[in-house]
């Protein structure tokens, strides 16, 4: 074997194993990292409680003084 083509092979194989790593650490952090939560934002006008509700829900009554709140928006 000529020493260009041992070389090319040597760098190909490290490249190859440098995205077999990367792409088995990504897989990883997509598997453990927590789902992100579809849950809308409420504060009550009346006592100020912050609390969640579904996403389809426009409007929700408040768990400590039944007030129908608005969706929070940031």
């Amino acid at each position: 074997m000529s020493t260009p083509a041992l070389c090319f092979a040597y760098v190909t194989v490290l490249l190859a194993a440098l995205c077999a790593l990367t792409i088995y650490s990504e897989t990883r952090r997509r598997r453990f990292r927590p789902a992100a939560n579809e849950d809308r934002i409420f504060r009550c006008e009346k006592c100020g409680l912050v609390y969640t509700d579904d996403p389809d829900v426009d409007r929700s009554r408040c768990a400590q003084c039944g007030k129908l709140n608005a969706a929070f928006e940031f």
